[in-house]
């Protein structure tokens, strides 16, 4: 009878050690998953700061009247070029 008890308790202590292991290793898994996660939102998050930066960058008038120049052979109004329409006029 006493032999029976032992293996019985022998079997449940070495399954809780295994479901000590397991469970260890299940939450070093996920710590190392959470980390992974944690560094990747602080990248979006740098990468999110540089996206406004460029675009604020990007919609200034100064940048916008440079290009209409270069690119686009724009030149700016004068009051000589300038037609103005009235009402009733034809």
């Amino acid at each position: 009878m006493n032999g029976k008890v032992n293996v019985v308790l022998s079997t449940l202590v070495v399954g809780c050690a295994l479901s000590v292991v397991n469970a260890r290793y299940q939450a070093r898994h996920l710590f190392i998953e959470l980390e992974r996660l944690q560094q990747q939102a602080r990248q979006l998050d740098i990468d999110w700061a540089q996206l406004q930066l460029d675009q604020s960058a990007l919609g200034k008038n100064e940048r916008i009247e440079q290009i209409a120049r270069s690119e686009l052979n724009m030149t700016p109004l004068t009051p000589a070029r300038t037609q103005y329409l009235t009402e009733g006029d034809k």
